[in-house]
């Protein structure tokens, strides 16, 4: 199998001595893990460059690991864990009460209802078949798990595989394996897409392509009614299914721009005049069409949105255009765009490119957040200079300390957030709450709302005792002054000289001399501040 023999190499190589971040992570499960355990490390490295530092328990190890206080898991004290049950220990009890036991974050897999049934076409129409108890039980692990626990969906992977591909008996039988291992790629993969998100590497813009990618045929040459989207031809409704997933990513907060080579009026055309269109103009955030290489323009693009280049996901089909994307900026996730649009969502969807741990209500407002900045920007060309642009905005600051209910948010933020970070430090949901009940911290956050629309929350501080743990702010209101506010509540809030510290990364350059525009001065000890009160 190729993934294992990469696997062995890497290892053999010692690829990951040169991981600039390690992550400590701990493996559980009832089944044989060491392959996963290795595929998971290979993963980590592959995409995101961490390296991970393991503790693998022992086959069947879950319950007798945790109840043990004095086991090397809790001397390991590892920042997540990942818990991998069979369809044999459903005990939602039992889970609820380790999960309080331990530390860190909590992957959690869900059950895989089996392919093997005692009643036949009756598991489905009785309450007490196996197959009901598992999927009641899975819906139950939603219900109560607690706000440092995401759930796998080992089940729906299992499901989109077939699950007599996905049981392998003989394996079982002989080495314990709790699965095919012909999908070890696909069970790492989406334990991996988790602690990326969790170490703030998550994807937020998918970039289309048009011709033959949206639509069938060129508009520039088969014109506005010439392309492909008749609900009543087969390939003009793939297209319109694809367009439909598109909108549904949208309502969960992913950016939709457009990159094409075309003429700009040509391009937007289908969006505002074809009755076909699923997608209006409206829907996308940032629009570009022009004659200049595609790998030029989703700089443009990240730019334009105020996010990182490694943030955007890249969808044409052109084979030729995604290798040129691919080799100039290798930080853009490129999708394997199949021949039949029929595919189109599938492939998109396979990739998991946008598993998120949470989705707040800043996501699903994302989107009218960017439709909103095109009217800021016609009222910032007709203002007469910037801070007559800020007072037309009639801007509104929300400044307090965190509360339960902005707690998934603020957490996200903290995660999620690259470039305007001073510190870069990454924190769980639990963790936060941890902190919420401890004396010595003070958590502030900040929300804004101006003349066209609400941001939510977009700012987060993290106090320890005089110290600035961490400040980080959505880039989709730089310039907003949101800082000052900020600092003018933070000094109101504490006494005596306040410490801050820069901890530089590759994306966080912005807030270099954020402190000394703000009135610190630097120590003798590098990236060192303090703010001494007169």
């Amino acid at each position: 199998m190729e993934f294992l023999r990469l696997m062995r190499r890497a290892e053999k190589q010692n690829l990951y001595a040169d991981a600039k971040k390690k992550l400590r992570i701990a493996v559980l499960g009832t089944a044989s893990i060491q392959y996963v355990v290795k595929g998971i490390r290979y993963l980590l490295y592959r995409q995101y460059g961490i390296d991970g530092e393991f503790y693998e328990g022992d086959y069947d190890g879950i319950e007798k690991t945790l109840m043990d206080e004095a086991s090397e898991y809790y001397a390991f004290q590892p920042e997540v864990t990942v818990l991998l049950p069979d369809s044999d220990t459903v005990d939602i009890d039992l889970y609820q009460s380790l999960w309080k036991r331990m530390p860190g974050y909590i992957l959690q897999a869900n059950f895989v209802v089996p392919n093997i049934t005692a009643l036949g076409n009756l598991e489905a129409n009785v309450d007490f078949s196996r197959s009901y108890k598992i999927a009641e039980a899975n819906l139950e692990l939603v219900h109560r798990k607690q706000a440092n626990v995401t759930i796998l969906d080992m089940n729906g992977l299992a499901s989109r595989i077939g699950t007599d591909r996905w049981f392998d008996y003989p394996a079982y039988f002989s080495t314990k394996q709790g699965f095919c291992l012909d999908f070890l790629p696909e069970v790492c993969g989406l334990i991996v897409r988790q602690l990326g998100a969790l170490t703030g590497k998550t994807r937020k813009c998918v970039v289309l392509d048009l011709d033959n990618t949206l639509w069938g045929g060129v508009v520039g040459d088969d014109g506005l009614d010439g392309i492909r989207l008749d609900p009543n031809d087969p390939v003009g409704e793939a297209y319109r299914f694809f367009q439909k997933y598109l909108l549904n990513l949208k309502a969960r907060g992913v950016i939709l721009a457009v990159c094409s080579k075309n003429e700009q009026d040509i391009a937007e055309e289908p969006f505002e005049k074809n009755r076909n269109m699923i997608l209006r103009r409206s829907d996308i955030a940032c629009f570009v069409a022009n004659w200049k290489d595609k790998a030029t323009n989703l700089r443009t693009i990240a730019q334009t949105l105020n996010i990182g280049i490694d943030s955007l996901v890249f969808f044409d089909d052109n084979p030729a255009e995604r290798e040129i994307v691919r080799m100039n900026v290798p930080e853009v996730l490129v999708i394997d765009v199949p021949q039949d649009p029929a595919y189109y969502a599938k492939a998109l969807s396979d990739t998991g490119a946008f598993d998120w741990l949470q989705i707040t209500k800043e996501d699903m407002n994302r989107a009218a957040t960017y439709q909103s900045n095109r009217e800021r920007e016609q009222l910032l060309q007709e203002s007469v200079d910037y801070d007559a642009y800020l007072a037309a905005l009639d801007m509104k600051y929300d400044i307090g300390f965190l509360d339960q209910k902005r707690v998934p948010r603020f957490t996200q933020l903290i995660n999620k957030s690259n470039q305007f970070n001073l510190r870069t430090q990454r924190y769980t949901e639990g963790q936060i709450e941890e902190m919420l009940g401890d004396p010595s911290y003070k958590l502030i956050y900040g929300e804004l709302t101006d003349r066209f629309d609400y941001y939510g929350l977009i700012s987060c501080v993290i106090l320890k005792d005089d110290f600035i743990d961490t400040w980080v702010m959505s880039c989709r209101v730089l310039k907003r002054r949101v800082e000052n506010k900020m600092m003018e509540f933070i000094l109101a809030h504490t006494q005596g000289p306040l410490r801050a510290e820069y901890l530089p990364t590759a994306k966080n350059r912005m807030v270099e001399q954020l402190c000394l525009q703000l009135g610190f001065h630097a120590t003798e000890k590098k990236g060192e501040y303090i703010y001494e009160r007169a």
